[in-house]
């Protein structure tokens, strides 16, 4: 399999190769120096005003035991274009071929978070569940699972994942099942008879007929035991999602299921979910959030030794990102521990707090859930 190992990884070998030739060049005419570099945007996708920060803890793992320092913003930090959200200060040599794997972690892990808090956002209370894996390398699901976590999806379907966050996984049936069984209601009362009682009735109804009357059918089967149907309908055979659910809701109400939750999937972003989402209770989010645009994180030399300095285009020096508890408002100032209060009146913390000091972790990682939970705060903000 192609696959880059922690091992590989962690030796430097998921490097540009201009890295290891910079190195040779530093080594030889002895240039190497204490420098500072900081990870920010320039810009985002289109459309996009903000991003979520996400994939940190691999970077600490990364580079935990280097003699670097890092100061990082939390997981889950809602930022904009131009504000700093990593800072590692070293001699150059100690992290240079790094810089490869760093970009790849927060590259894709900010934009699967980003995209998931987008639709999660317009969701609202209404359950996203992340059903994406299938459309990636099986090697990266547990990371694309966590990152759609983060930004706001309230599950995942992968097991790999849910053993890693200790988070039970999402899912009840495939097509596959009904077809082996031939006929929906039947499959759901196998379900029913067979599956852990604690894992929600949810049945798929497109399988063979009318959404409605497949509906119609499990529920009479399982009555109360039912928590909801799903519909996973092709585009070809799918017609207006949104007078599907409007007649499915009428039916199931009538005979007395207004208990039954009605869930979407398949093809679904942010525009297909600002459609229905006053008619769907939930919705099972695929390609869109696991193969998310990447939000393009640069590294950027801006100090050597005690001088400020960068390539044109980007601000010198190390910076503080600076927040108001109160109002949340942000902006980036040259580097202070000084007292700075908002116009608001609140008082404003820099976000980037050190995470490893001379190469020693002397933070350990947030809880996931913890994570979430500040994406999901400071969504309300932006």
């Amino acid at each position: 399999m192609y696959i880059a190992d922690e091992e590989t990884i962690k030796n430097g070998k998921v490097t540009d190769v201009y890295f290891e030739r910079a190195l040779q060049i530093i080594e030889a005419k002895e240039l190497d120096k204490v420098v500072k570099a900081e990870i920010t945007v320039k810009g985002f996708p289109k459309g996009y005003e903000w991003a979520v920060f996400c994939g940190l803890e691999e970077v600490v793992e990364l580079l935990q035991g280097k003699d670097i320092n890092l100061r990082a913003v939390p997981e889950g930090t809602i930022f904009k274009e131009n504000q700093p959200v990593i800072e590692i200060e070293g001699k150059y040599s100690e992290f240079a071929v790094y810089e490869t794997a760093i970009l790849g972690f927060l590259c894709q892990e900010s934009g699967v978070a980003t995209k998931a808090a987008r639709i999660k956002r317009i969701a609202g209370e209404k359950t996203v569940l992340s059903f994406g894996a299938r459309r990636m390398h099986p090697a990266v699901a547990p990371a694309i699972e966590r990152a759609a976590y983060i930004g706001g999806c309230d599950g995942f379907s992968t097991v790999a994942a849910s053993e890693k966050l200790g988070i039970k996984p999402s899912g009840t049936m495939p097509h596959s099942l009904i077809l082996l069984v031939g006929d929906t209601a039947q499959a759901a009362e196998y379900f029913d008879e067979v599956v852990d009682p604690e894992v929600p009735r949810i049945v798929l109804i497109d399988t063979f007929s009318d959404e409605k009357f497949e509906a119609i059918r499990v529920a009479q089967r399982l009555g109360k035991k039912l928590s909801g149907v799903r519909l996973d309908t092709p585009s070809s055979r799918r017609g207006n999602m949104r007078k599907i659910l409007e007649e499915l809701r009428w039916e199931l109400d009538l005979r007395g299921m207004e208990h039954v939750k009605l869930f979407v999937s398949g093809g679904l972003d942010e525009e297909s979910v600002a459609e229905i989402v006053d008619v769907a209770d939930g919705f099972g989010v695929g390609t869109s959030i696991s193969s998310a645009t990447t939000i393009d994180f640069s590294m950027d030399i801006v100090q050597i030794e005690d001088t400020p300095i960068a390539k044109k285009g980007k601000i010198s020096g190390s910076k503080s990102f600076l927040r108001c508890k109160k109002c949340l408002k942000s902006k980036v100032v040259p580097y202070t521990t000084e007292h700075v209060e908002c116009e608001c009146g609140g008082e404003m913390e820099d976000l980037l707090e050190y995470k490893i000091r001379g190469g020693s972790v002397i933070v350990n990682s947030e809880d996931v859930r913890s994570l979430r939970s500040r994406c999901l705060r400071e969504l309300r903000y932006v």
